[in-house]
């Protein structure tokens, strides 16, 4: 693989996937998380630690965990957890890293995790206590992560303070990674640059900082161009746009994955993923999802003519 300027993570197997109705089967999610792993894509979230009455989609992250790791050790697995218990599931099965999730929106906290935000942050602190007692020689890296962060469609405004004082409440709490998200797709690109320039001279230059876009209102890879230009360099994306929030209705999901890639590329920042690959991945989640609905640009008008990406550039 290629040297990467910026990590992308595909987060469609469980931001994807816990959103429609249908479930894939077990071989099913591992013909399509394979097909990504072989397209480059350094980081995958395959799952999630969740009770399986409330997201029966994800009861197999466990085996899928294993088999993922067995079969492309080199790739980045994560999952993520709500909570302790969350952790507690998720350790012994050896991701590389577990994803914590809290709201900066008291009212969706409640509501997704059904606790107040200081308790999921006291929560956190003994989910990286939890690690901390692993052997250092499998030492797995929690990531912290603050949902809602630019609004929220129960709550409305989300003051960017509470953000800047939630990413340095996790840094201090051990976080190796915090990663902000816009779960309901109402950030502008101007909003995006402010926070993020804040959260990183907030946390300093150790913590790596991630960015999740879903896009809403069209928004989501603008957002991108602005979180870049603030020093980010992990995004998520999710294939073919799946995703969304069960607490927005009608909301579009992730930015498309493809869509993201090409920018990027494009761009002359490597990636380490190969398009052509990547497209024939999307079509494998596309056949186990028949009727889901898709979206994406680059998958409908493909590659510029000449164009050759910035990961394949001498």
């Amino acid at each position: 693989m290629s040297e990467i300027d910026v990590v992308v993570q595909e987060v469609g197997p469980r931001d994807g996937l816990q959103n429609v109705e249908r479930t894939m089967p077990t071989d099913a999610k591992m013909e399509w998380i394979g097909a990504v792993c072989e397209a480059g894509v350094p980081q995958v979230q395959v799952g999630s630690f969740v009770p399986p009455r409330l997201i029966p989609q994800l009861a197999d992250t466990g085996e899928i965990v294993r088999r993922t790791r067995e079969g492309w050790p080199d790739v980045a697995l994560s999952v993520l957890i709500p909570n302790l218990k969350g952790a507690e599931l998720a350790l012994p099965t050896g991701p590389d890293q577990v994803a914590f999730v809290l709201s900066a929106s008291a009212a969706h906290n409640e509501r997704n995790v059904r606790r107040p935000v200081d308790e999921s942050l006291a929560d956190f602190a003994r989910i990286v206590a939890l690690r901390n007692e692993l052997d250092p020689g499998r030492r797995v890296k929690v990531s912290g992560g603050i949902a809602t962060a630019f609004g929220c469609t129960m709550q409305g405004a989300v003051p960017e303070a509470e953000v800047l004082r939630l990413a340095e409440t996790l840094a201090e709490a051990g976080a190796d990674r915090i990663g902000i998200a816009d779960t309901v797709g109402y950030a502008n690109p101007g909003q995006v640059r402010r926070v993020f320039t804040d959260v990183r001279a907030a946390i300093g230059p150790d913590i790596a900082l991630g960015a999740h876009f879903h896009d809403t209102r069209g928004l989501g890879l603008a957002n991108v161009l602005a979180a870049l230009e603030a020093g980010v360099r992990q995004f998520d994306g999710g294939m073919g746009g799946l995703g969304g929030c069960p607490y927005a209705p009608g909301a579009t999901g992730n930015i498309v994955t493809e869509d993201l890639v090409f920018m990027l590329e494009s761009m002359g920042l490597r990636t380490g993923i190969d398009l052509e690959r990547l497209v024939a991945a999307r079509r494998i989640m596309e056949a186990h999802l028949p009727g889901e609905p898709t979206h994406g640009t680059f998958v409908k008008a493909g590659a510029p003519k000449g164009f050759v990406p910035a990961s394949r550039a001498a």
